[in-house]
């Protein structure tokens, strides 16, 4: 996705419509290209790591142009199902703002790599200077280094997830050695000399300096490791601000695959909130930080499979609006009793334009209308996209 599509068809990277290339056919990707004509929306890239690194697919167009393709993205996706509506104006996460991040670390000869892979490939990229990254996370490249050498095997590659918290990183490591008595010293010595919240390896928590807090309006929370949140703090509140002014005055309010409340507990400010998360663990940081919050009303929740078990109509109608925010699989199962629920109002938020266009559908044949839709690029660079959408019945 955000390739070039040459007659043929044939698939070309990081080009743009107009221009006209040459290169060489390797099935039906194209390699070694050359722009012979470039678009007026081509721009130099800012980052200097943008030739070799995976983790930004756009950055040689104009910002005007992808805050325009990925509107269009959206608009397509729900024209093939048949629908039109408003589109607000896009809003872009500004440069490092990225507050969270997943980088690729092997050991090597000579020391450790870490950093993001190369476009598809299994190279690992270093990415000293990037754009993309809060600044606090860039300093913690030596960090992700030093994992590496200390827990993964020389044929391995493991995973370090970084996240800016209010107390320092919460670091999860993935995929290395099994975590022995020497190495958790190691660990531990680690965590301490970056100041980290917290250190997970794997499934166990190796250090905790002080809770891992997220604020969510008037609550701090402390999320399970690894566990879902938003990628800016810029982003999250564009999302928030959208659904915010979609569920309006409703008292009652149901939040479905509520992550760890970064909608709900903002939203009990002024209603009372039923939250339903698949994950316990989730469900209970959102409840520890309600609890400890002030001026809040009531929050509940609910660890629930939300695919395997939707809320029915019963429980819905008792609710004056929801707010779903699905996977990239959309939530096919809970909108169709959505449907059947008619819950007045539906703030959608999604990561995903088809199956957001899908389950659109089933709203709209349902009576409801899609009165605007808020595109958010807190990716920014890269081919994904968030949004957030108003259903309201029809009159």
């Amino acid at each position: 996705m955000g390739d070039g599509i040459a007659p043929g068809p044939y698939f070309a990277p990081r080009t743009l419509p107009g221009e006209v290339i040459q290169a060489r056919a390797d099935g039906t990707q194209l390699e070694d290209i050359r722009i012979v004509t470039p678009s007026a929306e081509r721009v130099a890239p800012p980052c200097r790591h943008y030739r070799g690194c995976g983790g930004c697919q756009l950055q040689h167009a104009s910002d005007g142009f992808v805050a325009g393709w990925k509107q269009d993205v959206v608009r397509h996706a729900l024209a093939a199902q048949g629908i039109e509506t408003a589109f607000r104006p896009l809003v872009t996460s500004p440069p490092q703002s990225r507050r969270r991040a997943t980088l690729a670390v092997r050991r090597t000869k000579k020391g450790a790599l870490a950093g993001f892979h190369g476009r598809a490939s299994g190279t690992v990229v270093e990415i000293p200077d990037c754009l993309l990254l809060d600044p606090a996370l860039l300093a913690a490249l030596p960090l992700a280094e030093a994992l590496a050498q200390a827990g993964a095997s020389r044929k391995g590659e493991m995973d370090v997830t970084l996240t800016v918290t209010r107390n320092g990183l919460d670091v999860l490591v993935t995929g290395g050695k099994p975590a022995d008595t020497p190495l958790r010293m190691v660990l531990a010595g680690l965590a301490e000399q970056y100041r980290l919240a917290r250190m997970a390896w794997d499934d166990e928590v190796i250090a905790l300096r002080a809770p891992p807090l997220q604020v969510f309006g008037a609550a701090q929370v402390a999320p399970p490791p690894g566990a879902f949140l938003q990628a800016t703090p810029q982003g999250e509140a564009a999302l928030l601000a959208a659904v915010t002014e979609i569920v309006g005055d409703a008292r009652r309010v149901a939040d479905l695959f509520a992550g760890c409340g970064t909608f709900a507990l903002p939203l009990a400010r002024t209603a009372e909130v039923h939250a339903v998360e698949g994950e316990a663990a989730m469900t209970r940081a959102l409840d520890a930080g309600w609890r400890q919050a002030e001026g809040l009303k009531r929050v509940t929740t609910e660890a629930r499979d939300l695919f395997r078990r939707p809320l029915m109509p019963d429980e819905l109608r008792r609710f004056d609006a929801v707010v779903i925010d699905p996977p990239r699989a959309g939530a096919e199962a809970q909108t169709a009793e959505l449907a059947r629920a008619r819950v007045p109002a539906i703030a959608h938020v999604s990561c995903n334009p088809v199956t957001f266009a899908r389950d659109a559908r089933v709203l709209i044949e349902a009576g409801y209308r899609l009165d605007w839709v808020q595109v958010v690029d807190q990716f920014r660079w890269s081919v994904h996209i968030e949004l957030a959408a108003a259903f309201r019945l029809g009159d």
